[in-house]
């Protein structure tokens, strides 16, 4: 072989070196994010579908062989007699391993204080060890930090960020909240509204009584009462944690933060955002 016809040689593997480096570098990760979400009534669903836009993200929707299609009621009924039972609802096949993405947002509604019981199907029937899960939720007044706790004590070797929640009555709010959420925890490049913290909790006055009532009056399950406040400024309004006294069904009585958003504008209804027990 001629000199010059092993230097044609050496120059065409290099070249063909350079090209597929570049084609590597080029070609984005299929699997990086994966959005699993069970949803009943649409508002999970519409948090995923806009976390999953947002994050350019695939999605798995987690469904049952036997849906929770009935009223509230029958679904609080059969849900019940699962527990008793020590039944779990049965998913249909999943399409999709959730296992093979890099981040798992992972979403579902509250019942019973934590995540519902399709989830604890799914995490029975997927290996998460050594996963990265993002929780996210909805609820009628709380239950995303319960939940998150109970997803940390059921899957030890599972990396679980902090999550998301939002009440079904401000689902309207969610896109804002979610792009917020995504910058905050660098999913998403852009500015975050960086906030104070509360004030030290103070005595009521009528017009902070008058505030939790504009907020949480018309909710239709009993909350307590609020004994104190802290406050802190947010962009056009101020935010209110209050602690907030209630008696349970043994007579005991517990303690929860009920917070609550009220914008500047004088015709503006303050918001009850969410309740952490």
């Amino acid at each position: 072989m001629t000199k010059h016809l092993m230097l044609c040689l050496l120059l065409m593997m290099m070249l063909a070196g350079c090209s597929s480096q570049k084609k590597s570098a080029e070609t984005p990760d299929a699997h990086k994010y994966l959005v699993v979400y069970y949803s009943q009534t649409g508002a999970t669903q519409a948090v995923a579908h806009e976390l999953a836009r947002q994050l350019e993200a695939d999605t798995l929707c987690i469904t049952l062989e036997q849906p929770y299609d009935g009223s509230f009621a029958e679904t609080i009924q059969r849900c019940q007699q699962e527990m008793a039972d020590h039944t779990l609802p049965v998913l249909c096949p999943l399409t999709l391993n959730p296992a093979d993405y890099e981040v798992i947002f992972l979403g579902y509604p509250i019942w019973f204080g934590t995540y519902a019981s399709p989830i604890v199907s799914l995490l029975k029937a997927v290996d998460f060890s050594g996963c990265h899960i993002v929780p996210f939720c909805t609820f009628g007044s709380g239950g995303l930090e319960s939940s998150v706790r109970d997803l940390k004590a059921a899957l030890p070797n599972t990396r679980i960020d902090e999550g998301y929640g939002i009440r079904n009555a401000r689902i309207e709010k969610a896109p804002g909240e979610v792009t917020q959420f995504l910058r905050k925890h660098h999913f998403l490049e852009g500015d975050i509204e960086e906030l104070p913290a509360f004030s030290e909790q103070q005595p009521l006055s009528e017009a902070d009584s008058a505030i939790f009532q504009a907020a949480c009056g018309d909710y239709p399950m009993p909350l307590g009462t609020p004994i104190s406040v802290g406050r802190r400024s947010i962009p056009a309004g101020t935010e209110y944690a209050f602690a907030v006294s209630s008696q349970q069904s043994n007579g005991e009585t517990s303690q929860t933060v009920i917070y609550v958003t009220a914008a500047d504008a004088a015709d503006a209804k303050p918001e009850f955002t969410r309740v952490v027990r």
